[in-house]
């Protein structure tokens, strides 16, 4: 029998709405949520939702993750490498303002990565992210939505 699917999250960039959505879907679908970060994280008493914690360093909780994800679990995600590797893993990978990565798309987004990584190197202004907005919530609780309903049916749930 193969594993339940489950959603990891690489929670230390993960914005806070986000996570107040993922926890609202873990309870409603029964869904493990796993929330993996470099330092102590806040969860609220579910039987579906835990956390872990690792030690700090680059990549560290990319890396947890990476180990651990099984083909079909969804990833949230900001950073473009861990998409990457979760998707060679045959895992779903999604951005917390809804983007979701595919084969399609994600060596596109790695270049751009990149490309603008060497424009900071160089000393160039790049800017940041745009604000995170209430649409941005919507994108992303829609995606999830299609990923849970399209997740196998009867998979157990976590004792």
């Amino acid at each position: 029998m193969s594993e339940p699917t489950q959603i990891w999250v690489d929670a230390d960039a993960c914005p806070g709405v986000i996570k107040e959505i993922l926890f609202r879907a873990a309870e409603r679908a029964r869904v493990q949520v796993t929330l993996v970060a470099n330092q102590w994280l806040r969860t609220p008493p579910s039987r579906f939702i835990r956390s872990l914690q690792v030690a700090g360093g680059y990549d560290v909780a990319d890396t947890a993750i990476v180990e651990r994800v099984h083909p079909g679990d969804l990833v949230v995600t900001q950073d473009i490498p861990l998409a990457a590797r979760v998707l060679e893993r045959g895992a779903v990978a999604l951005h917390p303002r809804g983007e979701r990565y595919t084969a399609d798309n994600i060596a596109e987004r790695l270049s751009i990565r990149n490309f603008m990584e060497e424009l900071r190197g160089a000393g160039v202004q790049t800017g940041g992210p745009s604000a995170f907005h209430a649409r941005d919530s919507q994108n992303f609780a829609s995606q999830l939505d299609r990923w849970l309903a399209q997740r196998p049916r009867g998979a157990p749930s976590p004792e």
